[in-house]
C-alpha cells in the first residue's frame, strides 16, 4: 500500500475540506432553526436543499459511486478520505454530497443489479437528489440478524408481486421524498436452500397497501436529518413482476453485495465522528477550569485525548487497508477485514464520544453540542449491516477454518 493520498483524492479533500468549513459547519444551526419552524418535522430545512445545490456545482457530487456512469469514479481508496470528513457532520454533509445511506446502497443495488426501466424510473432521480429511498429488510419479529429469519412474503399472481409483511427501522421512511421501497421478502419460503428463499422488489411508497405506521426513535433521537426510522407495514401490497430487481431467489446474494460497501462507508464517516468529538473535546479542555487549572492540565483527560487519537490512526489504516483490498482483491477477497472494521470502529468510537461527553459534563449529553447526538448513532452502528455478534462469530470461523 501507498499511504500517500494521489493527486485527486488531494485536490478533492482540499475542496470538501473548504465546503464544509465554508457551508456545512455554519449550516448545522440554520438547520436546526429552520426544522423547528417546519409544519412537519419530517419535511427538509431549506438550506439543506442550498447545500446540495451548492455542492453539485462545485463537483462534489455521488462521490461514493465507482463507476463514471452515474458516480465520481473514485475508488474506495480515494472516497474514504472523504467520506471520513463528510462523518465530521453526519447530519448534514453526507446529503448534502448525495452519499448519504440508505440512498447510496439502494443506488448500488440499481445500478448493478436494475434493469434499464427500474434506472430510468429510480436511479436517475436518486443520483440527481430529487428523491430519497429505503431500504425494508430489517423486521421486529423474528432475529433480522440471521437474514434468512425475515417473514415478508411475496407470491406471485400472474403479472403481479403480492407483498405481505412488517418492517422496522427503515432508515429513510419518514422523509416524505422517500419515494420508493426496496423490500426483501420470501417468494420461495420453503425452498430447501434458505440463501435462495429471498427476493427483493421495488415498492413506490404509494402502492395501495403501503402504511408508513410510525417513527421508531434511537435512544430517543428522531434522527430527522436522516429520514427517520420508520416501522412499515405492507398488507397485500401489489407491484408489477417488472419490479423484481435481478432474478427470483437472488434477494440475499444482493443484500451481501450491498452491505459490503455500505459497513465501509460507515467505518469511513465514523472516524470523521470521532475526529470531531476530539476536536471538540481539546477545545473544552483547554477553555474550562477545574480546581484551579484547565482541564487540559488534568493528567486523566490527556490520557483520553491520547488514547483517542492512537486509536482513530488505527482505525484509519485498517480502514484504508480494507478499502485498497476492496478495490485489488474484491469483497470478497477484503471479507475478513470489512468484518474487522465493521466490529472495531463503532466500538471503538462509541468509547471516544463517550469521553468528549465527560469532558464537557452536562453540556456533553444536551442539545448544544453534537455530541449525545453523535453517540447515539455511533452506537446504534454496532447493530445495523449486522450486530458485532454476528461479525465476530463469522470471523472465528473463517480463523478457525484454517487449522479445521
Amino acid at each position: 500500500m501507498d499511504f500517500a493520498f494521489d493527486a485527486r483524492t488531494e485536490e478533492l479533500r482540499g475542496r470538501l475540506l473548504a465546503f464544509m468549513d465554508e457551508h456545512v459547519y455554519p449550516a448545522e444551526r440554520t438547520a436546526h432553526e429552520q426544522r423547528a419552524a417546519l409544519a412537519s418535522p419530517w419535511d427538509t430545512p431549506a438550506v439543506v436543499e442550498e447545500l446540495k445545490a451548492e455542492a453539485r456545482r462545485q463537483g462534489l457530487w455521488n462521490l461514493f459511486l465507482p463507476d463514471t456512469e452515474h458516480g465520481a469514479g473514485l475508488t474506495n481508496l480515494q472516497y474514504a478520505p472523504l467520506a471520513e470528513i463528510s462523518g465530521r457532520s453526519p447530519q448534514l454533509a453526507p446529503t448534502a454530497l448525495n452519499c448519504a445511506a440508505p440512498d447510496t446502497g439502494n443506488m448500488e443495488v440499481l445500478a448493478q443489479f436494475g434493469t434499464e426501466e427500474q434506472r430510468k424510473r429510480w436511479l436517475r432521480p436518486l443520483l440527481a437528489g430529487e428523491i430519497r429511498s429505503a431500504f425494508a429488510m430489517t423486521e421486529p419479529d423474528v432475529a433480522s440478524s440471521d437474514a434468512t429469519n425475515i417473514t415478508t412474503h411475496i407470491r406471485r399472481e400472474g403479472d403481479s408481486y403480492v407483498i405481505t409483511g412488517r418492517k422496522w427501522y427503515i432508515s429513510g421512511a419518514m422523509n416524505p421524498d422517500c419515494r420508493v421501497f426496496i423490500v426483501m421478502g420470501k417468494t420461495d419460503p420453503d425452498g430447501p436452500d434458505v440463501r435462495r428463499q429471498q427476493s427483493m422488489v421495488l415498492v413506490p411508497r404509494d402502492t395501495p397497501g403501503v402504511e408508513v405506521r410510525r417513527a421508531m426513535t434511537v435512544y430517543g433521537y428522531e434522527d430527522h436529518y436522516h429520514g427517520g426510522h420508520a416501522e412499515v407495514v405492507l398488507d397485500e401490497a401489489r407491484v408489477p413482476v417488472e419490479n423484481l430487481v435481478g432474478e427470483e431467489g437472488g434477494g440475499f446474494a444482493i443484500a451481501q453485495a450491498r452491505l459490503g460497501p455500505g459497513r465501509i462507508h460507515h467505518c469511513m464517516r465514523l472516524i470523521g465522528m470521532a475526529e470531531r468529538a476530539i476536536d471538540l473535546m481539546c477545545e473544552r479542555a483547554v477553555h474550562r477550569t477545574a480546581f484551579g487549572k484547565p482541564l487540559a492540565a488534568q493528567g486523566v483527560v490527556q490520557q483520553w485525548i491520547a488514547d483517542a487519537r492512537v486509536t482513530v490512526e488505527q482505525l484509519r489504516l485498517l480502514v484504508l487497508k480494507t478499502a485498497w483490498l476492496m478495490d485489488t482483491v474484491g469483497n470478497k477477497g477484503a471479507h475478513t477485514e470489512i468484518q474487522a472494521i465493521k466490529i472495531a470502529t463503532p466500538r471503538a468510537v462509541v468509547d471516544i464520544l463517550d469521553r468528549a461527553v465527560q469532558v464537557h459534563g452536562a453540556g456533553g449529553v444536551s442539545q448544544d453540542f453534537p455530541l449525545a447526538e453523535l453517540w447515539a448513532a455511533a452506537r446504534t452502528l454496532r447493530l445495523a449491516d449486522g450486530p458485532d455478534e454476528v461479525h465476530q462469530r463469522s470471523l472465528a470461523r473463517r480463523e478457525l477454518k484454517r487449522f479445521a
